[in-house]
């Protein structure tokens, strides 16, 4: 099986989901930044990565997935909310939604440490961001047991992929 793992990443922690994923999948592997733009044909499956702006994908990769058409997808991501909460369940959502016209085989996302001076530069806002309250917990993340998850969650969804 031939994959392309496209990534995006800021502060170092989805590039970290990216190599975990490279490591994890099975057969011919094609690692590429989001902004050198990698054509997505012939490849079985087509894993997108990125760090949360605003509630959605960076505004790379949503362009990314929003041209991609006809392919299995695995979309993974990291940021500063806690997994579960409504914050990173939206915007894993709206991941999904920008890959329209495409099959999600799978998603995974975790906590990334952010930066401490941004995180002290929006904590002071009038209105903070809110995954804000919760960025103080993702310090030391994605970690090794992010990344086993990850490695788990990807081999579940490359059982799914008849190739």
């Amino acid at each position: 099986m031939r994959s392309l793992i496209v990534y995006s990443s800021k502060g170092g922690n989805t590039e970290k989901l990216a190599e975990t994923v490279r490591d994890a999948l099975p057969g011919k592997t094609h690692l590429a930044l989001v902004q050198d733009d990698p054509d997505p044909s012939g490849f079985a499956l087509i894993c997108v990565g990125f760090w949360l702006q605003k509630g959605a994908p960076d505004a790379a990769a949503a362009a990314y997935l929003e041209k991609l058409q006809g392919h299995k997808l695995f979309l993974f991501a990291s940021h500063g909310a806690a997994v579960h909460s409504t914050h990173a369940e939206q915007a894993m959502q709206a991941a999904r939604d920008l890959a329209k016209g495409n099959e999600v085989v799978g998603v995974f996302s975790c906590q990334g440490e952010v930066d401490p001076e941004f995180l002290a530069e929006v904590s002071t806002r009038p209105t903070p961001p809110p995954w804000a309250a919760d960025a103080v917990t993702a310090v030391g993340h994605p970690d090794a047991a992010d990344l086993q998850s990850l490695s788990e969650q990807l081999a579940a969804a490359v059982a799914k992929i008849s190739v």
